[in-house]
């Protein structure tokens, strides 16, 4: 079997080198690849990649137009070709040595889709923002009200998922309403759901942090969007 880790990115030039050799150095039961898509980077990002081409784990996307990070990483999966898939941020705020846990549900055929939680079990967490754990919060209870999930973090980067599920269904959003579309459909296509408890060392918005305020009433459009009308998968 061979897992993929797609990276979405954009102005990453601080973290991204570092992120990479994380998910390199990483050891893992599989064959492993990394995509890296560039949603248009204006800073050396770019830069940097461009000294990876030709490495034999990794596959580099350029978009030439900034899209967002759900268009990244639809990229991303198109040219993926792994059995399974890990969405892995291109900061440092999620802990690649994390992936054996998040894959275990998945190897050990009692899942197909695996979501780390900040918010569940006694993993080291950075003391950041009370707004945006509440916020996270309320957005993951109203996703489940939709969903009839049970999940305590909806809005994690890291969501593992075998890549046939892929075939299924169809994503259609963008930027950050990736995480409550993926969500609302595979609950309606009844797959298995695991949650897997994970550290988390967040970021402030002098660090680089990009998500904001409006990007939460996007998310809440997506919910119902997604909640209310059946799209076409």
């Amino acid at each position: 079997m061979k897992v993929s880790i797609v990276i979405p990115c954009f102005n990453e030039m601080h973290t991204i080198e570092a992120i990479v050799q994380k998910v390199l150095e990483v050891p893992l039961p599989l064959e492993r690849e990394l995509v890296i898509v560039d949603d248009c980077s204006t800073d050396q990002t770019r830069d940097y990649l461009c000294t990876l081409n030709g490495h034999p784990e990794i596959r580099i996307v350029f978009h030439e137009v900034n899209r967002g990070k759900g268009a990244a990483l639809q990229t991303g999966f198109a040219h993926a070709t792994g059995d399974i898939i890990i969405v892995q941020d291109a900061d440092l705020e999620y802990d690649p040595g994390e992936y054996p846990k998040l894959l275990k549900p998945i190897l050990e055929g009692k899942a197909d889709v695996v979501y780390g939680s900040r918010f569940a079990g006694g993993e080291s967490h950075r003391v950041l923002y009370f707004w945006h754990s509440i916020g996270n919060k309320l957005l993951t209870l109203l996703s489940n009200m939709f969903t009839d999930l049970n999940l305590t973090d909806m809005e994690v980067c890291y969501k593992v998922f075998r890549r046939s599920i892929l075939e299924k269904i169809k994503l259609e959003e963008e930027r950050f309403g990736f995480e409550p579309e993926f969500t609302a459909k595979v609950a309606r296509l009844k797959y298995a759901v695991y949650e897997v408890g994970i550290s988390y060392h967040g970021r402030t918005y002098e660090e680089g942090k990009k998500i904001h305020w409006k990007d939460g009433f996007r998310a809440v459009y997506v919910i119902l969007k997604y909640g209310l009308i059946k799209t076409r998968e």
